[in-house]
């Protein structure tokens, strides 16, 4: 995993143990082919080591076993991986319950803001607590992943998982402090789930980028499990039935763990051959590749539990709950955007100029993604209750386009081999700005009276900021391209290059 990734020297043979045939390296005229790009040596297109496209479609796991790796994995991601940002609507259950009932104060004038404020802090702080850990915990986890394979990480992920889902399970009115670590449990054990299911777009070659989105996009509907909780609870059904059951859905991620996933990784390119899963030990293991493989800013008002202080505000939050099924439906726009070069008759380039090709697409995903985000920094900031509807669907959009759009940006511009540990770092940045929003919550119900005016205001300005980004691989853009030429590798794939299958350890 931490080997060298340079080219081979002259005269020696290319191969990945397990992967047939075996030719020779072609000689120093390939080594002079290659291009240092972003601190990588890239063999021209139509030169050694450059794998065929259509090894992609050749591996040894059959449709039916990709189609259950995928299919299962947006099932996990859209039922398990990212509830706690549902957590408005668990909070209706466990006031109801009486969850930190003994904070609650009658008013006493009629300066006091109306409700127990002192529970709704209590309950704002565990959800403070929980995304920040769903966050800033993703690099440790990330590291995880990378170090040791995606068997090792998701039955942390699960281990995890399963002792949140236990802790409310077994909590009471009395152990109420139960809630802190159970959140923090499931929100990390979800990132770490679904840190493991990106790499399943690289089974499916020019459909990479759509998956990574699609999955992200189930990350985010996945919210709405805390609303089939609450509308089961008004049915009669008890709290603690209910993440029993969830706990027990724990064997079958173990079950798709064994039999669905690979023990260490998903090469992209895959290698000819390539299976993964129980029955075939030990073959996913060997395989290495030279090419590559989504940072959330922070989180908004969205994430910001709603008080339930009067009676309209339970239709709010069912409306709110219910936007974030369509995450899943809106996600693959954004990896449509990112692969949109990949359709048409022109055969895809490979090596640097892929790489290339991948960057430029994703500068159009990342001004949309911005947008996005600033138009609903700006609604959200609308004192306009009925408003608030478009502020959802704002919100599903642009999360949508942040998460998929930052794992897609990470697989395409750094190697597969650091994703995880990138991936980790770019949400525990984001964790430490999501820290923020307990004290504006703070801020508002204090100094600021109960207006929100200008702490909008200043997050409005601060996503603004995130313009710069989609200039910065614009400007990386026209420098590799400028380096390619100079080094005289053509910008466009001629459709006749061969290419043989080997890739350079």
């Amino acid at each position: 995993m931490g080997e060298a990734r340079g080219g081979p020297r002259r005269g020696t043979r290319v191969c990945s143990a397990g992967v047939p045939p075996c030719t020779p390296w072609q000689g120093p005229d390939s080594v002079a082919a290659a291009v240092t790009v972003t601190g990588r040596a890239w063999p021209r297109a139509g030169t050694a080591g450059t794998p065929l496209a259509g090894d992609m479609a050749q591996g040894g796991a059959g449709v039916a076993k990709r189609l259950g790796t995928l299919l299962s994995g947006l099932l996990e991601c859209g039922g398990f991986c990212g509830i706690i940002f549902g957590w408005a609507s668990l909070v209706f259950v466990l006031k109801d319950l009486g969850y930190f009932q003994e904070l609650c104060q009658p008013s006493t004038n009629l300066t006091e803001l109306p409700g127990c404020s002192r529970q709704d802090e209590e309950f704002s702080l565990v959800f403070t607590i929980g995304s920040f850990m769903n966050n800033f915990m993703t690099f440790p986890t990330g590291f995880i992943f990378d170090r040791f394979g995606t068997t090792i990480a998701r039955l942390v992920a699960i281990s995890l998982y399963t002792g949140g889902t236990l802790l409310v399970a077994f909590s009471t009115p009395a152990l109420a402090v139960l809630l802190f670590p159970a959140m923090s449990m499931l929100s990390v054990g979800g990132m770490l789930l679904i840190l493991t299911n990106t790499q399943v777009g690289n089974l499916f070659g020019k459909y990479r980028s759509i998956i990574i989105t699609l999955y992200n996009g189930a990350f985010d509907s996945s919210s709405a499990v805390f609303l089939i909780v609450k509308v089961l609870y008004e049915r009669g059904l008890s709290l603690r039935t209910m993440f029993l059951f969830m706990a027990a859905c724990s064997a079958w991620h173990l079950l798709r763990t064994l039999f669905l996933m690979p023990r260490s990784r998903i090469p992209y390119p895959l290698p000819p051959a390539y299976d993964y899963g129980l029955r075939c030990p030990g073959r996913s293991q060997s395989y290495r590749t030279y090419e590559e493989k989504r940072p959330p800013e922070e989180t908004g008002p969205e994430e910001t539990p709603l008080e339930p202080s009067a009676p309209t505000v339970s239709t709010y939050t069912n409306a709110f709950a219910v936007t974030q099924l369509c995450g899943v439906l809106c996600a693959p726009w954004n990896g449509f955007i990112l692969d949109r070069h990949k359709r048409g008759k022109t055969p895809r380039p490979e090596g640097a100029l892929g790489t290339l090709a991948d960057l430029r697409a994703s500068v159009l995903s990342l001004v949309v993604t911005v947008t996005q985000c600033v138009l609903f920094s700006i609604c959200a900031a609308v004192p306009v209750l009925p408003v608030q509807f478009g502020t959802f669907v704002l919100q599903v959009l642009s999360r949508s386009f942040l998460y998929g759009g930052n794992a897609a940006f990470l697989a395409i511009a750094f190697p597969p081999q650091h994703f995880g540990k990138l991936y980790g770092l770019a949400m525990a940045l984001s964790a430490l700005v999501a820290l923020l929003q307990y004290p504006c919550v703070t801020l508002v119900r204090g100094p600021l009276d109960g207006d929100p005016f200008y702490v909008n205001v200043g997050l409005i300005a601060v996503v603004l900021v995130a313009f710069v980004s989609p200039v910065v691989v614009a400007r990386k853009c026209r420098q590799l391209a400028k380096d390619l030429g100079a080094a005289g590798t053509p910008l466009t794939a001629p459709p006749s290059a061969e290419t043989p299958t080997e890739l350079p350890h």
